[in-house]
């Protein structure tokens, strides 16, 4: 059976209100006097809204080829060209679609009907040439993988297979077409490594130079450059060698190592709870023998188990959260309320303060003054901030005039007085009330009246930070999360007394960094820290127990989080995960857990072995002898160290939006998600604990309403 002999209507009559990218064909005489037929995708939308791929758009796709092939066969035509709309070839499936399927048979028809279509432009009967103008996701790029020959804009903005990062695979020729054509080391990095970087996309250049693409051309005149470029194909002046094409010494050796090596990556940096990045390994495996259209069979049955599991409705809520809700955070006030920031105040000059100032001026590129107790201090964090400077110049990313003018926009010194006119000062000192409370009192005798305070304290009451104060409603809580520069979300904390004008510039500040804020409550440990010292209690509970710190950390696999336990504190340092704890079993001392020796422990210079991927394998010498004073003779099974923190988490969750600590359980997500990379296929913990029965086992109900579960178990 073909895939023309598949009835497809149950799939095309679920294209509801999709934005229908259409085929637009005319025909372009080459200089030869050949005939190219250039079909252009285009929504009709501006920039804004990429061209994507839905059931409509593939069905006048399909129909737009067939009529092709046939002018092909007549003679009319010798060649076939597809590109898109100005700036974006298209961003892959329209998703939003793929996550409202009814049954597990049409989204496997969703595989099947990509495969007909694009599968096409190889069979049309004279080649086909896919001109890629611009962005150039998942099915967009599937389009130029199914195609004779590719050409690439050197603008085009991204080019990439992100699907694995959304709990797919690439299931319209991607898994199979790609390593065939690039290698299989090549293509593990683009279909695997490159989506578990946080969604790592190729630069036009990288594509071109690892095959994917046969030519590259400047913006300018690419068009004219392609079908020039085409038409020397054509007439055989130009021939297209592919040197990382794969023969059979690499199918035989290099493949099957670069496979095992690649398991092995993947069980040691995310655990083996995601499905979609070992179910791709299986497909580039399978890839290196057999015919295209069993790799495409494979696909097809890949794609249709995970478009129906619950991963993938995790994943693509987890997604609508971070592209939508992120945008627009809840509670923020009017934007027109924020005070213009024209010049920054950074308390401090340490590592912290350091990364603070620098972000400041990259991103907003205004004045920014660090300070510290003594001049030597001020000049390492300069020294730190201009180096960083100097490696962004020398990797490219800016060039000497802007790297001049940002050092030139940072001041140290240690004279408190030129706070004065600064529009906003934030403070990066020691997280202890009183020091706070004291460089903010001596800082406010000296700004202006309206400038704006800010404290980046991770699990301190900011109002009683501000208590102090004569003015308190200026202060806001504004709390990065480490790598300053890497990490997206900022937790902007109001206080009873914070004005709408301090909370609106707060917010207005973080965009102007690039960051996704979410507004808190004022609450002990704000959203992430909170559940974090939950899930690091709940560690040490067990480890105190008597559980080997390896049992420990093997127990909360299932979570999928990106780190054990363990290796998060190690992470985090042992005296702030102390502190955190502290702060959390002070307040809610029923609920949370702390261990005195947890101190003792932090006073070592190292704390636990680690094997080479950095999972944790044990506490070292040192720390063993010191938690033995302290830890019990009755280990736990991993079953229970695991129910415990679900439950633990879902009770916590649940008083949270008791308290009001956030608006809704979307919220706690999503700090999740950004603040502490927890995984898209858990749709960070909520969805994660409903369909788990933590929630039921917890509170008697669920957040959600019906849980997000996928196609094969709603």
């Amino acid at each position: 059976m073909t895939y023309d002999d598949i009835d497809f209507s149950p799939l095309d009559a679920l294209t509801g209100d999709e934005v229908v990218t259409h085929s637009l064909v005319r025909d372009v005489r080459l200089a030869s006097g050949r005939t190219l037929a250039l079909i252009t995708l285009d929504n009709g939308r501006d920039h804004t809204r990429p061209n994507t791929l839905g059931p409509a758009t593939l069905a006048e796709l399909g129909g737009v080829l067939d009529a092709l092939a046939s002018r092909a066969a007549a003679g009319e035509i010798d060649a076939v060209g597809i590109t898109g709309k100005q700036y974006i070839l298209a961003a892959g499936a329209d998703l939003s679609d793929v996550s409202r399927l009814p049954s597990k048979e049409i989204a496997k028809l969703v595989a099947q009907r990509g495969h007909q279509v694009l599968g096409r432009l190889s069979q049309l009967g004279v080649p086909s040439f896919a001109f890629v103008n611009g962005l150039a996701l998942g099915g967009g790029l599937e389009i130029a993988l199914n195609s004779t020959y590719r050409t690439v804009d050197a603008s085009a903005a991204a080019i990439a297979l992100p699907e694995v990062f959304l709990g797919l695979i690439p299931g319209w020729g991607g898994a199979y077409l790609l390593p065939n054509l690039i290698g299989i080391e090549n293509a593990l990095e683009v279909v695997i490594s490159n989506p578990l970087k946080q969604n790592r996309v190729l630069k036009p250049q990288q594509a071109f130079d690892l095959g994917i693409m046969d030519a590259i051309f400047p913006a300018v005149s690419y068009l004219e450059d392609s079908l020039a470029w085409a038409d020397r194909v054509l007439s055989g002046t130009v021939s297209v060698t592919r040197k990382n094409e794969p023969g059979k010494l690499e199918r035989l050796t290099k493949w099957p190592i670069a496979i095992k090596v690649a398991r092995g990556m993947l069980e040691s940096k995310i655990g083996t709870v995601p499905k979609a990045p070992y179910l791709a390994l299986e497909l580039l495996e399978k890839a290196r023998s057999g015919s295209r259209d069993e790799g495409f069979a494979r696909e097809d049955h890949a794609l249709a188990e995970l478009i129906s599991g619950d991963q993938f409705a995790a994943s693509m809520y987890a997604f609508d959260l971070v592209q939508k809700r992120a945008k627009r955070p809840v509670g923020a006030p009017d934007k027109a309320l924020a005070k213009k920031v024209t010049k920054v105040g950074v308390i401090g000059a340490g590592l912290m303060a350091s990364q603070f100032a620098l972000l400041f001026v990259r991103k907003l590129q205004v004045p920014v003054l660090i300070t510290d107790l003594d001049q030597a201090r001020v000049d390492k964090g300069l020294a730190y901030i201009h180096e960083e400077i100097g490696k962004l110049e020398a990797k490219g990313r800016i060039d000497s005039d802007t790297a001049g003018k940002l050092r030139s926009l940072v001041h140290g010194t240690v004279d408190k007085t030129e706070y004065a006119d600064c529009d906003f000062v934030i403070e990066a000192v020691f997280e202890e009330v009183g020091v706070k409370q004291q460089v903010f009192g001596e800082i406010e005798k000296i700004v202006a009246d309206d400038a704006i305070l800010a404290t980046n304290t991770s699990s301190l009451s900011v109002e009683e930070i501000g208590a102090k104060l004569a003015h308190p409603e200026r202060l806001v809580g504004f709390h990065f999360f480490n790598p300053v520069a890497v990490m997206p979300l900022i937790e902007i904390v109001k206080t009873p007394q914070t004005t709408d004008a301090a909370l609106s510039t707060a917010f207005v500040v973080a965009k102007g960094l690039g960051k996704n804020a979410v507004l808190t409550k004022d609450a002990p440990g704000f959203v992430v820290n909170r559940l974090l010292a939950k899930v690091m209690g709940e560690a040490a509970r067990a480890v105190y127990e008597g559980t080997p710190v390896a049992d420990v950390e093997r127990a909360f696999a299932p979570l999928g989080l990106p780190m054990g336990p363990f290796q998060l504190i190690d992470l985090v340092g042992w005296k702030v995960a102390a502190h955190v704890q502290d702060t959390m079993t002070s307040a809610f001392p029923e609920r949370f857990y702390a261990n005195e020796n947890f101190h003792q422990l932090a006073e070592l210079p190292e704390v636990v072995e680690k094997d080479k991927g950095g999972r944790v394998t044990g506490f070292t010498k040192a720390a063993e002898k010191v938690a033995k004073k302290a830890t019990g003779s009755s280990p736990v099974g991993a079953d229970t160290i695991l129910q415990r923190v679900q439950d633990g988490l879902a009770q916590e969750i649940n008083l949270m939006l008791d308290e009001g600590v956030v608006p809704e359980v979307e919220d706690i997500d999503l700090c999740l998600i950004l603040g502490a990379g927890w995984p898209f296929i858990d749709g960070g913990a909520s969805p994660y604990l409903d369909r788990e029965g933590a929630s039921e086992r917890a509170f008697g109900d669920t957040f959600h309403h019906p849980p997000i579960r996928g196609i094969a178990h709603r």
